[in-house]
């Protein structure tokens, strides 16, 4: 097979099918007809419950998608985020009040296992519906590599480490290459903040006093910065949410790469991908090629979805009966 490109904003890309080929690392343990025999309706009941959680809420699929990137930056994709307990991961700093989705997996999980009785794991269940709720919300959609065992202990400290939105691009691709994720990875995923919404305590800081100066973030567009401003006033509740992407709030599409072009990145971490010094050689190119191709955007988010929900610690662990603690 021959390896293809093209350039699109100045960005040289592989097409598909080798883009394909650079995600197929999947582990040996995964693969995604393991429970063809076990649970052959598994993707359909995953799927049903699914659409129900977002005709009930759409914001719930950015929720979800969420939770499983939080899930999988703590000891691989194992459920570990799910189980409740003193050292919960739920209780870290990143996730206390703001992670959400538990009930939803609950209410999954509970239909699985009423058809396949311990065979499924609540992992193998959360990389699923992440991935249905980009597919529902006008995404694309992947085959998932499925086999994972639910982890037996929760990682409070770990999770304390997650990419934080007041981090420094550095910072945060150092996060990323720890979990051997790559840049690619920082600005593809990022791209899920194409829908959902952030409390105000992730963001006022750039709006009024940004360097101790008294002034906010210079890379706020003036109109953009004036609606949050009111949004989130001095003072405010800090528990007020606005959209990540304004212009499409609900839908899973490219205009957040868009936004980014115009100064209208709700969270630092967002704009810093297109407008810090940083960003010139390692991540300002794909936003701009992101910006114009919602198929690239699409195929590149595949992909490093794809490796995201290979981040596994080998075999051990179990099928949890329910996901919120060890059998």
């Amino acid at each position: 097979m021959k390896t293809q490109t093209k350039v699109i904003g100045g960005y040289v890309l592989l097409t598909v099918f080798s883009l394909c080929m650079l995600c197929s690392g999947v582990r040996a343990q995964l693969s995604p007809g393991i429970y063809a025999k076990s649970c052959p309706n598994l993707v359909q009941i995953v799927r049903q419950q699914v659409v129900i959680a977002l005709k009930a809420e759409m914001r719930m699929a950015a929720s979800l998608i969420r939770l499983h990137f939080h899930d999988c930056f703590v000891n691989g994709c194992d459920g570990s985020v799910l189980l409740d307990g003193t050292n919960s991961e739920k209780l870290a700093l990143p996730n206390v009040n703001s992670v959400r989705g538990f009930e939803v997996i609950d209410t999954i999980k509970a239909a699985v296992e009423t058809a396949c009785p311990g065979v499924v794991s609540c992992a193998d269940i959360l990389t699923l519906a992440a991935r249905d709720s980009v597919f529902l919300s006008g995404g694309p959609q992947w085959r998932v590599a499925l086999g994972r065992k639910d982890g037996l202990v929760a990682n409070q400290s770990s999770a304390n480490n997650l990419p934080s939105p007041f981090e420094s691009l550095d910072a945060i691709i150092a996060k990323f290459a720890a979990v051997n994720l790559n840049v690619t990875d920082v600005v593809a995923l990022s791209g899920a903040h194409t829908f959902g919404q952030a409390k105000c305590a992730l963001f006022s800081n750039r709006l009024f006093n940004f360097t101790g100066a008294g002034t906010p973030d210079a890379t706020l567009e003036t109109t953009f910065l004036s609606d949050l401003q009111t949004v989130c006033p001095l003072g405010g509740n800090s528990n007020q949410t606005a959209p990540l992407d304004r212009n499409s709030t609900d839908a899973f599409d490219n205009n957040y790469f868009k936004n980014l072009l115009e100064g209208k990145g709700l969270l630092s971490s967002d704009q810093i991908l297109f407008s810090s010094d940083l960003a010139v050689n390692t991540t300002k190119r794909l936003v701009q090629a992101y910006s114009q191709s919602q198929n690239l955007f699409f195929r590149g988010f595949t992909c490093s979805m794809i490796r995201m929900g290979n981040l596994v610690n080998g075999g051990s662990g179990e099928v949890r009966k329910n996901c919120r603690v060890i059998n």
